[in-house]
């Protein structure tokens, strides 16, 4: 019988180590909150998962929850990637919905700041179609990690959609 092989973990791409922070798993500290004109407010939870294989991007998986029934309500999977030598951070992000879209924006201490770049979405998406996204991560004193969301739709122009803050699970 032979033992399995165990392989160390990869070291972090040194384009990467200014998101080093955000690496590893994240969940909702307490339900976050969602809302939009056109929908009924609601709550739910969310785990992240940031990782990477020692290439010069991060791995990520979103996966949100109804706060009070469980049930799955969104994901998203994608990669985050960063322009060697600068501040510039881009997010390519894969919907659930049948939206795919690139989020590009800074890195400043530790708060991300992105916006759309480019939209695509699958022939059948439901209307109205989202036309823009904002996110913010902020890594906060306490330890924890916070995100807003800001969305605008054919009909609605940029308004916040989502907040919630995250924690390390123990």
């Amino acid at each position: 019988m032979s033992c399995p092989v165990y392989h160390a973990a990869p070291e972090l791409n040194p384009s990467l180590l200014p998101l080093n922070w955000l690496l590893g798993a994240w969940e909702s500290d307490e339900p976050g909150e969602g809302s939009f004109p056109s929908i009924e407010p609601f709550r739910y939870t969310e785990t992240l998962h940031f990782s990477h294989v020692g290439g010069p991007m991060i791995n990520f998986m979103f996966n949100a929850f109804h706060a009070e029934s469980k049930k799955p309500m969104h994901q998203e999977c994608g990669f985050i990637r960063m322009q060697p030598g600068t501040n510039k951070v881009a997010f390519i992000i894969a919907q659930n919905s049948g939206l795919m879209e690139i989020e590009e924006g800074e890195l400043t201490g530790k708060q991300l700041n992105l916006k759309t770049h480019a939209l695509a979405r699958i022939s059948f998406a439901k209307k109205p179609q989202v036309k823009q996204i904002s996110r913010e991560f902020q890594l906060r004193s306490d330890g924890r990690l916070e995100q807003t969301v800001s969305m605008a739709t054919d009909n609605q122009p940029l308004k916040q959609h989502l907040h919630v803050i995250y924690r390390r699970p123990s």
